[in-house]
């Protein structure tokens, strides 16, 4: 095994630098008694932690924060101006006995003894012209001028409105001036009364138990207004009163029922309100200065094969 040789100077020198580390003292880790003990004190900058209950954040999707719908069926009339809302759940208060309302003008949404803030605001609409409701269901209807996609979006949101934040669709207050504001307040007029003949008993069964359940699937109703020498007489409501077919309705359908049943029955009327009477007299000077504008010439090229009017 070779041995390493160091020069004299290196070993002089390696041999101060080994005395100098053994003559220095070694320090205490002891604190002198005449220093003083600085109390222990917290930054305020740090502070103990406190236990806190955690809750977890959620993070709620844009979706989710959209408003609350419910579902509302739209079903069509015979009437192309009339539409039936099925908010699937009872619209019409128990305390009304009438099975109907009709608002007719923005001013019977507002008088005794029924206002109704929801047919306010769907009357509020431009082009909606009355408003039907029923036990379960809501009819709307418009002008001819008016398309339904302009109207059925806003409709339909403001029923979804009232259905969902439980607001109150019909109110009920007192009538102290005797102004009645609605259509078909008082009580059914197809109820049974003893006061009643056995011909307008019969009459009032068949209108219940067959008419009525028909119309209402059509968005309307129906009224009593009377038996006079064989005519009975009835006021269509809703989708039915300002439906084209009401005529045929009444004629074909109810008038021949009531006339097969009940031999007493001689025809049906429809009731018509001095608003309406007046309207249909416009329509028909309307439809006579039309002819006149026309001429007999182009009238007479109207009709033929294949026209409404020809008859084969």
């Amino acid at each position: 095994m070779s041995s390493i040789i160091l020069p004299r100077s290196a070993a002089r020198s390696l041999s101060r630098t080994t005395s100098s580390f053994r003559s220095r003292p070694s320090r205490v880790a002891t604190r002198c008694l005449h220093q003083s003990s600085s109390p222990v004190t917290a930054s305020p900058l740090r502070h103990r932690p406190s236990s806190k209950s955690w809750a977890p954040r959620v993070t709620v999707p844009g979706a989710a924060m959209a408003r609350r719908t419910m579902f509302i069926q739209t079903e069509s009339t015979p009437n192309p101006d009339a539409l039936k809302f099925n908010p699937n759940q009872q619209v019409l208060p128990n305390s009304i006995k009438s099975p109907f309302i009709e608002y007719l003008t923005p001013r019977s949404t507002l008088a005794p003894p029924h206002p109704s803030p929801l047919a306010a605001k769907l009357l509020n609409i431009d082009g909606v012209t009355s408003v039907l409701i029923g036990t379960n269901f809501i009819t709307v209807t418009k002008d001819s001028a008016t398309p339904w996609a302009h109207v059925k979006p806003e409709v339909f949101a403001i029923i979804n409105e009232f259905m969902i934040s439980g607001q109150a669709i019909i109110n009920t207050i007192e009538d102290k001036a005797g102004e009645v504001g609605q259509e078909g307040t008082e009580r059914d007029s197809l109820e049974y009364d003893e006061n009643d003949s056995e011909v307008v008993g019969m009459i009032k069964e068949l209108l219940e138990t067959r008419v009525r359940p028909a119309i209402q699937e059509d968005g309307g109703d129906i009224e009593f207004r009377g038996f006079v020498d064989g005519q009975v007489l009835l006021k269509l409501r809703g989708a039915c009163r300002t439906c084209d077919s009401s005529t045929v309705t009444l004629k074909n359908g109810i008038e021949s029922m009531l006339m097969h049943y009940i031999e007493e029955v001689q025809g049906v009327e429809q009731v018509l309100d001095q608003e309406e009477e007046i309207a249909m007299a416009e329509f028909a000077k309307f439809e006579e200065k039309l002819r006149q504008h026309r001429g007999p010439s182009a009238a007479s090229s109207t009709v033929g094969k294949g026209s409404l009017d020809y008859v084969d």
